[in-house]
């Protein structure tokens, strides 16, 4: 999850004035936010999240502690293609997340058949994602859901109307699983060459090669 910093300023002399920062991590929020206090001229400090709620040192330090050994700061890459000679889909997904004070990147593909567009692969492969997500024990915290797919994103934003019985069935499966795993999803679309990681995995599916790992990343 991300958060900005709010905060009142107070001069010795008693002038005072309000700040925000840009978001940024819990834990490097935290570690400014205590770095300020230590000034003591902060009359007022409060964190506040994605969906605009408010928190204070405590409870954002409570949040952070409770989240520590769980899955969290998750971001999903997801992509699909669709091969109309063979009738085939290669689904593509790429996790980012921290547990246990570690980085980690877990990848996941999958040849499927019973999909009839392009589009219909795009939402599944987001749907593996999801999927993967539950096993590993993923809820009740922000999601990151990033795609090089318009239809896919804009739709599940709103911004775009849904008329394909198809799709919406797709994304009724999609923001159910969503709402069992209490994540609260936030959407991105990208342009292809930054989605390089999750396309080769829909690439490789279709031409038969199976990945499935997860690897801790080295900072």
């Amino acid at each position: 999850m991300e958060v900005r910093i709010e905060l009142t300023y107070k001069t010795p002399k008693g002038a005072e004035t309000f700040f925000t920062s840009e978001e940024m991590k819990v834990a490097k929020a935290l570690l400014i936010a205590e770095d300020i206090e230590k000034t003591g001229r902060v009359k007022q400090l409060a964190f506040i999240d994605h969906v605009e709620n408010t928190w204070t040192m405590k409870e954002m330090k409570k949040f952070l502690k409770g989240i520590e050994t769980e899955p969290h700061d998750i971001t999903i890459y997801f992509d699909g293609g669709f091969d109309k000679y063979s009738n085939k889909s290669g689904l593509g997904c790429v996790i980012y997340y921290e547990q246990n004070g570690k980085s980690w990147r877990l990848r996941k593909n999958a040849l499927v058949e019973e999909l009839e567009t392009n589009n219909e692969a795009e939402y599944a492969a987001l749907y593996l994602a999801i999927q993967e997500l539950e096993l590993l024990g993923a809820h009740h915290i922000p999601v990151s859901i990033i795609g090089d797919s318009q239809v896919v994103i804009n739709q599940l934003s709103e911004d775009w109307p849904v008329y394909e019985e198809d799709l919406l069935k797709w994304i009724e499966r999609v923001e159910k699983k969503l709402e069992e795993l209490g994540l609260t999803a936030s959407y991105k679309q990208v342009p292809r060459t930054k989605n390089k990681e999750a396309d080769q995995l829909a690439s490789q599916a279709l031409n038969g090669i199976e990945i499935t790992g997860t690897m801790e990343i080295q900072h």
